[in-house]
């Protein structure tokens, strides 16, 4: 009896690019009004914008130059990126605007790398944002700078950062009462997180400024953006809360058994067995909710502060400059989503990490 011994069965031929290329955009008819519809889109979209953004552009002169091309004014850009990023911060003390942003930026960039996730990183949160506030306000070299005079970038930024820190510790704590047994602080944690997850920011920010100075006593008062901060904080930290208890669900029963078996108390189960298998659980959906809050906080123009995108407004209102408002809006854009998609790509890296190191 003869026994044959058979090889690999042969690869199936490999389609060349210009194939696959055709197949996928012309392969069907969904394929064809999809890849019809893109063409339209670019044809009346995107080719016109990079006509007016580059080639018709006026990139240096004056806003007569500009006027004479039918282009985008990136001159109108140059001569007020200063007042765009610091606002009316003085202009001999800007070192100390982008000095507080590099440290607010720097500890953000800090606490995205999980080989410094520990104490040392916990404890740079408010030694950092301490000194950002301090740098800000002018403590360290003597010359104060009032709030009112604080905008642009930096304003953006520390509203963002310390919005989302102060909210963290609040969010946990309001995720274990509404989880707790004791009916009384379950009850307030539910109808403190509903009634804020309930109205919009908006709303909240217009308490802040025009309701809570009427119910503070007499002779006392908070700075607007003081009042405002603390409205992002109680707001962010509703919707924290709920993505702690997502976390908090998703943690397997038995931990908490064996964590009794052990005869581990209920403060030392959580620190140590549950809430860090509960956050790192729901770190994508966090840096979602930092993404939200970095883009919420332009709503603050309607209380009037000076944050990022209020003054790329106020920069056309110049009378040497006036009327580019499309410049303006398209720079503070871009800075909005460069930010936003580093964020959103590192939170996909994040997540496959996390995923290799549970693995």
């Amino acid at each position: 009896m003869t026994i044959a011994f058979s090889g690999p069965a042969p690869a199936a031929p490999r389609s060349s690019p210009w194939r696959q290329w055709r197949q996928g955009l012309f392969g069907s008819p969904a394929n064809i009004l999809i890849t019809l519809g893109f063409a339209a889109f670019v044809a009346l979209v995107v080719l016109p914008f990079l006509r007016w953004a580059v080639i018709d552009a006026t990139w240096t002169g004056t806003a007569q130059d500009c006027a004479a091309r039918t282009g985008a004014c990136w001159a109108f850009i140059g001569e007020k990126a200063r007042f765009i990023l610091f606002g009316l911060y003085p202009n001999d003390r800007d070192w100390q605007a982008a000095m507080a942003v590099f440290l607010l930026i720097g500890l953000v960039v800090a606490t995205g790398i999980p080989r410094l996730w520990g104490r040392w990183l916990a404890l740079a949160w408010p030694v950092t944002l301490g000194a950002a506030i301090a740098i800000l306000s002018g403590a360290l070299t003597g010359i104060w700078v009032a709030t009112d005079k604080w905008g642009g970038f930096p304003v953006t930024a520390l509203l963002s950062v310390v919005g989302f820190a102060a909210a963290f510790p609040i969010g946990i704590g309001l995720a274990l009462a509404r989880r707790s047994n004791m009916r009384l602080i379950q009850l307030l944690a539910v109808g403190f997180i509903e009634t804020m997850r309930g109205v919009p920011l908006i709303a909240v920010l217009y308490v802040s400024t025009l309701l809570l100075p009427l119910m503070l006593p007499a002779g006392f008062s908070l700075d607007k953006l003081l009042r405002a901060q603390i409205a992002i904080v109680l707001f962010v930290s509703a919707y924290m809360a709920e993505i702690v208890r997502a976390g908090l669900q998703a943690v397997p029963s038995g931990q908490y058994e064996a964590s009794r078996s052990l005869g581990l108390s209920w403060g030392t189960t959580m620190r140590r067995v549950v809430l860090p298998q509960a956050l790192r659980a729901v770190i994508p959906a966090f840096v979602s909710l930092a993404i939200g809050l970095f883009l919420d906080t332009t709503l603050v123009i309607v209380i009037g502060l000076f944050d990022f995108l209020n003054t790329a407004r106020v920069s056309a209102t110049d009378p040497n400059w006036i009327g580019f408002y499309n410049e303006a809006y398209a720079f503070a854009a871009a800075i909005y989503f460069a930010l936003s998609y580093a964020a959103s790509r590192y939170s996909l890296w994040l997540e496959r990490h996390l995923r290799a190191v549970s693995t």
